[in-house]
């Protein structure tokens, strides 16, 4: 078998499962990083989706992305089903194991993130539906000595149409398997869609509020023992000394043993570890870090926004425009630190063995978690296995690997499976944060009000040299700029620049990364343009974004269903902005008053439009949006 970056465009994989009769078809659509991907097994398994239909009738989807509350254990069913013809609540699924054939074609590893779930599986999932379809038929067709064009499916069977003849899927699933899998099956129409597009009800509710979902911190194993963590109060301090009597002293505390990331305490339960953290006595050693504060942040902030940076875009001469203009602006945003604050706690669980190690977690990123215990154990990276749970939150923060690591560490030390669980406390001291920055613009306007240049600096540190080692090699990290670079509005003269600025602290992907920051201060700033020259704020980003359609589109939208222009209560006003992110094209109209007595804001109502491209489920849409 040749390397997955030479297999062929389009793949499938179609054979007999072992146990009995079953039809397994997978679809293969390659990414621009292939080249991660580890040479395939001897069959051509290099799968995004796979799909299981056995002879009891029963459809089960290995699902390679993590549910963390954004719906894809039922938009990814209801891709599937539909090119069946079958029943979308009947459709099984499972989390997939960490290997090669579930990488993300859109970033060439298996994870979750970039709001790419969707967007990854819809081509992979409908293909290999259709595929199943069409071979089933076959099957029918045969046996009935019909042509397929004869047949048609409907509710998990294939019905011959003149005669009323049915065959279930299970009665064909065996003999399907056989035949040469279709290399370019035809989806369905989109016009007949029955589940695609319609706002259906999650299957995940029930049993998240039954409680029977498994969230990584409601495993349990056989002898497992359960640990917390002491770690350094200051980022990338360590351990200097410590003395554990009065820990193992605590109840039900086990060992204490010292680890990369701090000292461990292993007991019978959470509460004693937690106890037993409290005694320890620790020695830090705070390291290059221990002098930072939030003032000397900003001061080096303010220093380096004197710099010129690298230019992420340059259109025109923005100096000559500002020279020229008949009115300048200057306005500085900084935002903060911000955790990803995950409802369920920090947690792993991790049973290493000499021929083995398998780890249980809420994760974002099974390829990650399979390298990071490959690399701690020593073993090969198809010895770790990777079990996916629910997730109580992601946005980011589950793609690290520190809360791994220290489970993968602990049982290797204790020869026993572990589980880590961290404290809210933990978490939010902790964290690998949203990156602070300081962002300095300049805009300036014609004698008509109408912007001629548009100036931004960036400051802040960097994402993707932590999280992808030596992919910013020129000084820019495009994650940092996105929500600027992008900007549709129609400003001739743009220029946009960043400054690479470490601080200490850690820093990480959170939700929609730069586009949460900057593309807030890019519509405030573009306020106060409008304001500056008595514009209605609607009006000026409409002429603005003439170019634009799919921004403009929601704009107006927005705009007309918030009722932009019709009077309002005393007291009450209106904003309006508009942003692109990942794909999608979100507008809102918020309606609010402002108390100055009290300083309080309400906000009464807000209306949002929203132009993600074609949808799977717009309830989870709406969900988000809300």
């Amino acid at each position: 078998m040749s390397p997955a970056t030479t297999l062929p465009r389009r793949a499938f994989l179609k054979k007999t499962a072992a146990g009995g009769g079953a039809l397994v078809i997978g679809f293969f659509l390659p990414g621009k990083f292939e080249a991660l991907a580890a040479a395939p097994p001897a069959e051509p398994s290099a799968l995004n989706a796979w799909v299981r239909i056995a002879s009891d009738n029963t459809v089960t989807l290995l699902i390679d992305k993590s549910e963390m509350g954004t719906g894809v254990t039922t938009s990814l069913p209801m891709l599937l089903a539909e090119e069946l013809e079958f029943d979308w609540r009947k459709v099984k699924f499972e989390f997939a194991p960490a290997a090669p054939q579930y990488f993300n074609p859109l970033f060439g590893l298996q994870g979750t993130g970039g709001s790419t779930s969707v967007r990854a599986s819809w081509e992979p999932l409908t293909k290999a539906g259709a595929a199943a379809r069409e071979m089933l038929v076959a099957t029918a067709a045969r046996r009935w000595y019909v042509e397929p064009s004869a047949c048609h499916v409907d509710d998990g069977a294939v019905l011959h149409t003149a005669t009323g003849k049915r065959l279930t899927y299970g009665a064909l699933v065996e003999e399907a398997a056989k035949l040469p899998v279709p290399s370019n099956p035809t989806p369905k129409d989109p016009k007949n869609y029955k589940y695609i597009g319609k706002p259906l009800k999650r299957l995940d509710t029930p049993v998240k509020v039954n409680g029977k979902a498994e969230f990584g911190i409601d495993v349990r194993l056989p002898k497992m023992q359960h640990a917390v963590v002491a770690r350094c109060p200051v980022f990338g301090g360590k351990v200097k000394i410590f003395d554990a009597t009065k820990a193992k002293a605590i109840r039900g505390v086990k060992q204490v043993l010292q680890i990369s990331s701090g000292v461990a305490v292993i007991a019978d339960n959470t509460w004693s570890a937690m106890e037993g953290r409290r005694a320890l006595e620790i020695e830090w050693d705070e390291g290059p870090n221990a002098a930072v504060s939030s003032a000397s942040i900003h001061k080096l902030y303010v220093e380096n926004a004197e710099k010129a940076g690298a230019i992420a875009r340059k259109d025109g001469d923005v100096e000559t425009a500002l020279a020229g203009a008949s009115k300048k602006l200057e306005a500085v945003y900084e935002v903060p630190f911000l955790a990803h604050a995950t409802m369920e706690p920090m947690n792993c669980i991790a049973d290493v063995r000499a021929d083995g190690c398998d780890i249980s977690a809420p994760t974002q990123f099974q390829t990650f978690n399979q390298n990071t215990g490959a690399k701690i154990t020593g073993l090969k990276p198809e010895q770790v296995r990777i079990h996916t749970t629910y997730l109580g939150g992601g946005f980011g923060r589950r793609a690290e690997q520190d809360f791994v690591a220290e489970a993968v560490e602990i049982s290797k030390a204790i020869s026993a499976p572990a589980q880590v669980t961290w404290s809210r406390e933990d978490d939010m001291q902790h964290d690998f944060y949203r990156p602070a920055t300081y962002t300095k613009l300049t805009g300036g306007l014609d004698f008509h009000g109408w912007p001629v240049a548009w100036k931004c600096r960036v400051v802040g540190p960097s994402i993707m040299s932590r999280f992808f080692s030596g992919s910013v090699k020129t000084g820019l990290d495009n994650s940092s700029v996105e929500g600027v670079v992008e900007s549709k509005y129609a400003i001739p003269n743009f220029l946009c620049d960043y400054v690479l600025t470490e601080t200490g602290v850690p820093v990480g992907f959170w939700r929609s990364v730069g586009n949460s920051q900057n593309g807030y201060i890019t519509e405030c700033f573009i306020e106060e343009l409008a304001r500056a020259t008595g514009k209605d704020s609607f009006e000026f980003r409409r002429k603005l974004l003439e170019k634009a359609p799919r921004h403009r589109g929601v704009l107006e939208l927005a705009a007309e269903k918030g009722g932009w222009g019709k009077p309002l209560p005393a007291g009450q006003t209106r904003g309006i902005a508009v942003v692109e992110s990942f794909g999608s094209f979100v507008a809102e109209v918020a309606e609010v008053s402002f108390n100055k007595n009290s300083g309080d804001i309400k906000v009464h109502r807000v209306v949002c439009a929203v132009d993600c491209g074609r949808h799977v489920n717009p309830d989870t849409v709406a969900a988000q949006m809300e």
